[in-house]
């Protein structure tokens, strides 16, 4: 996924002048093509996030469109003031890229797990939060981030996830059907919608269907309204995030905002609210959080029988 996004950078730099890529101490090797065939829309600023943030910013109000990559802990709760007054308050084109969403560094431990920045960066105004599920998604929503007018914060995963998406448009707040069903609806975003497909597929006798949120801020909720039915028993929501404040949240939000009357139970699944002191493979904190496949299948047919 992460190089597959900086394959896109160089192909959006190739065609415009205007693209400048910045990055924070990535190590040698990065955007190497890009340092060499395209020198003066390449940077590389070492650990200095809160001052890029700004430069950006300055950057895009002069007309340009810097593609800002760091680890996302570093990018999101470092630079949150100048994310707020600098980047949204003023509404530039920014393009931030988190490495590291949710539990991809499950080795370097709770400093470097990004499982709040959905929930930090989904309420400042005019932030467009995004989390793809996979590489051919990434480059689906690549091709878009020229036009789009407001501030991206881009959610990377580990890398080499399953690819369950295939090549079409990106629309910005559009939500993707990947499982017809009305009595349960699984609704979630970036990585965790695999594991959702994989989970309906196991439980498909009981009529469930899968909603991929790919953009989280903005969302359309009214592609998710209109799956709600008299019919619908259960709503389960996925993400690798804080349940405070998260995605999940985000859908309870939503679902009062729109009056929905409340004939069915809703249970968010996501990171419980502590400091995570386990170190290994993302599977391992997966299973340490109950966010892995089996842990997931087990909970959520209890709570269907």
């Amino acid at each position: 996924m992460r190089n597959t996004c900086h394959d896109e950078i160089y192909k959006l730099a190739k065609s415009n002048k205007k693209v400048i890529f910045i990055g924070s101490d990535l190590g040698a090797g990065v955007q190497e093509n890009l340092k060499k065939n395209y020198p003066d829309q390449f940077m590389m600023e070492g650990v200095s996030e809160q001052h890029i943030i700004g430069f950006s910013t300055g950057l895009a109000s002069e007309g340009f469109i810097p593609y800002v990559n760091t680890i996302s802990t570093f990018l999101t709760r470092r630079c949150y003031e100048q994310l707020v007054v600098d980047a949204c308050l003023h509404n530039q084109k920014v393009r931030l890229i988190g490495n590291g969403g949710g539990l991809a560094y499950s080795a370097l431990g709770p400093t470097h797990l990004a499982v709040d920045d959905i929930s930090i960066m989904r309420i400042i105004p005019n932030m467009t939060v995004v989390a793809v599920s996979d590489a051919q998604e990434m480059k689906n929503l690549m091709k878009e981030t020229i036009s789009w007018p407001n501030p991206i914060y881009i959610r990377l995963g580990a890398g080499g996830e399953k690819i369950i998406s295939k090549k079409r448009k990106f629309i910005f707040g559009k939500t993707v059907s990947y499982k017809k069903g009305s009595k349960y609806l699984f609704i979630s975003t970036g990585i965790m919608t695999s594991k959702c497909i994989n989970i309906a597929n196991q439980l498909k006798k009981y009529d469930i269907g899968v909603i991929h949120c790919p953009s989280i801020q903005p969302l359309n909720f009214n592609e998710i309204k209109k799956r709600i039915t008299n019919k619908t028993k259960g709503i389960f929501t996925f993400e690798d995030n804080y349940v405070a404040g998260g995605f999940g949240s985000l859908i309870l939000e939503n679902i009062s905002e729109n009056n929905i009357k409340r004939n069915f139970f809703i249970k968010n699944f996501g990171v419980k609210k502590n400091f995570i002191s386990k170190y290994g493979s993302l599977e391992d904190l997966l299973k340490y959080c109950d966010l892995d496949e089996k842990s997931l299948f087990k909970k959520i047919e209890k709570l269907i029988k």
